[in-house]
């Protein structure tokens, strides 16, 4: 653990020193807490989180929610805030998501599963969150499975909204399968509300699903509130994902805030693979400095 926080330490001051004139400007950008998996633990996530922020990242979205007990990455709400803005960021997102069972599938009855929403709604509106994110919901084997999880989509952006927080859904490669007639990923755009669901894209799972992002955001204008900015590796780097064409459209995409996420790394220090993904972001000049409205 000690080595853990020298290399945090070091980090953080090579960082410090490059940070200066001639750095590039500061843009709002959410990093996804998953991306240092490896390394995160209750007992240094605040550090880490500095280290982090000392690279450019402006906010975090989360994925862990213990929602027996309440708890974001092992600590209460509150406290998670706390930590998360003593190191310079602001709290923005969390992936959550409480899966539908085949008998709730079949009889469409979402009882037990809005209970477990409606706590976990008020959980993350305790922790200052702007979005939560439902990550997975698998493909679904018919149109009428499809079609419950539309209506459980819709009916948790309704409580979301009533919270005064925005809820969405993010997709992997597997929705741009057909399910029966129908591209899964084209009929959740269809059969939810705009109003009360927007889609977080995850670029990279698009493009791996032989889906093209920028035809989307031109299909459906305006659903796409949140981008997750992912690649092969660190963000960028690759060449597999025309990130220039979907920045340069996201006026269209109706993009607000985008999530930088790092699931593979070519550097064996993965913070390294951080500070890359921030640096070719904050010089790229097709990234604004901030899509809020």
């Amino acid at each position: 653990m000690k080595k853990v926080f020298l290399a945090l330490a070091l980090v953080a001051m090579t960082a410090c020193a490059s940070s200066g004139e001639g750095s590039s400007p500061r843009k709002d950008m959410c990093v996804q807490m998953y991306s240092a998996r490896s390394i995160l633990t209750h007992e240094n996530y605040a550090d880490l989180l500095k280290t982090i922020a000392s690279m450019g990242y402006t906010a975090v979205e989360t994925a862990s929610y213990d929602a027996e007990n309440g708890l974001i990455y092992g600590d209460t709400p509150e406290v998670f805030r706390k930590k998360v803005e003593a190191a310079g960021m602001k709290v923005l997102s969390a992936h959550v998501s409480r899966g539908l069972s085949r008998e709730e599938l079949e009889s469409g009855d979402l009882t037990e599963a809005l209970k477990w929403w409606d706590k976990c709604i008020q959980v993350h509106k305790e922790a200052g969150m702007k979005y939560l994110v439902t990550p997975w919901m698998g493909l679904q084997e018919n149109l009428k499975h499809l079609q419950v999880y539309c209506d459980y989509l819709n009916e948790v952006g309704r409580r979301c909204k009533a919270a005064g927080m925005a809820y969405g859904y993010h997709n992997h490669a597997y929705e741009f399968e057909k399910v029966e007639d129908q591209v899964m990923y084209d009929y959740l755009l269809q059969h939810t509300d705009p109003q009360l669901v927007f889609f977080q894209m995850d670029v990279y799972w698009a493009v791996i699903g032989k889906a093209s992002p920028v035809d989307y955001f031109e299909r459906y204008p305006g659903r796409f509130r949140m981008l997750h900015i992912k690649d092969e590796w660190e963000v960028g780097q690759s060449g597999m994902v025309g990130f220039d064409a979907i920045f340069k459209n996201a006026d269209k995409a109706g993009l607000e805030d985008f999530v930088v996420e790092i699931e593979r790394y070519k550097h064996e220090d993965i913070l390294e693979s951080f500070r890359e993904s921030a640096d070719y972001l904050l010089s790229a000049p097709f990234v604004k400095a901030t899509y809020n409205k």
